[in-house]
């Protein structure tokens, strides 16, 4: 009988041939005392800059500026409240619209909004074998820390 197709692998025979030239090798099994912990991800509760989306460290000053782009904290687009969709862009009950969002003002229903987000930062173990160098976290410069991927 003859193939409709020329390449290996459409026949059955050529399946079968396959599946005999593989070695039934046993998988190691995997001693399980109990269901297997999860790999997940943990979450933390971070203050973010609405302007640049900056991290701001915690404990800082809600009345004050963002280190890094300067614009005010205590503003409505900071605010839990902040809603584009609702009358005057507040879910709470304010008497009158506040023009601008991004200014500092003095609404007594603010608060400042706090998001849940994955904590994908490195690793940080407590008890190092060797103690890193002071510095603040990058190398100087990128050449540096290329060398020090290829290291012996």
């Amino acid at each position: 009988m003859e193939r409709k197709y020329k390449q290996k692998g459409y026949s059955e025979h050529d399946r079968e041939e396959k599946k005999r030239d593989r070695p039934a090798e046993p998988r190691p099994r995997q001693e399980q005392m109990g269901p297997r912990t999860p790999r997940m991800v943990g979450t933390v509760m971070r203050a973010r800059c609405s302007n640049c989306g900056n991290i701001l460290a915690p404990g800082f000053d809600q009345n004050g500026q963002c280190p890094k782009c300067h614009s005010e904290l205590h503003c409505c687009k900071q605010c839990v409240h902040f809603d584009t969709g609702a009358q005057f862009e507040c879910t709470q009950p304010i008497p009158e619209r506040i023009p601008r969002k991004d200014a500092k003002n003095e609404c007594t229903f603010f608060e400042f909004r706090m998001t849940v987000e994955k904590d994908t930062s490195p690793v940080t173990y407590a008890a190092s074998p060797s103690p890193a160098p002071a510095s603040n976290g990058r190398p100087d410069d990128a050449r540096k820390a290329f060398e020090d991927l290829f290291k012996k």
